[in-house]
């Protein structure tokens, strides 16, 4: 039985959420799972799994510099098994913007790093406006504006395609 190692960085918590539905799909088709925060994983667990995923949400336009120091600390072990890397962000909720390919902040992520992971994912976020301080709230509030998005500070919309999350955990079993 293959043993998958779900790792994931998150701003408010969908990242989670995203990692704990990745987990249960990959559980139901018969594999072993075990899902920790970036905080949590060391080179022990890393070496103890078959296969690695990793999801990171952004903030601004960038992902976690916890993230990017993870894979630049275990990138030859990362290239040495299956892996997997996915992104969270609110411009994925536009078509044109939601896949590995044409999301902005993968291609760039994933650039500077000089790593492809063997498999890569794309999936939009949530937008909760009461979850948010005061300075978040109205920056992502100015950012939606200016990408032609939600601004009403009651708005609360989980944007995720929850099938295309359903198609990379299947995905992930064929690594």
């Amino acid at each position: 039985m293959s043993k998958t190692l779900i790792i994931y960085s998150t701003t408010d918590g969908h990242t989670i959420k995203i990692s704990q539905k990745i987990q249960a799909n990959i559980e139901q088709q018969g594999s072993s799972v075990t899902l920790l925060s970036i905080e949590e994983t060391s080179v022990n667990v890393l070496n103890a799994h078959d296969k690695i995923v990793i999801g990171a949400s952004i903030r601004y336009g960038k992902h976690q510099k916890q993230v990017a120091d993870f894979i630049t600390s275990n990138k030859a072990l990362l290239e040495s098994k299956p892996s997997a890397f996915f992104t969270v962000n609110l411009v994925a909720r536009k078509p044109e913007k939601c896949q590995p390919d044409t999301n902005p902040y993968i291609i760039k992520f994933l650039a500077e790093l000089e790593w492809t992971p063997s498999l890569q994912g794309v999936f939009a976020g949530k937008l909760h406006y009461a979850k948010y301080g005061f300075l978040d709230r109205n920056m992502i509030r100015f950012i939606m504006w200016m990408t032609k998005g939600p601004t009403d500070k009651k708005t609360n919309i989980e944007f995720t395609n929850w099938e295309s999350v359903s198609q990379f955990s299947q995905a992930i079993n064929k690594l």
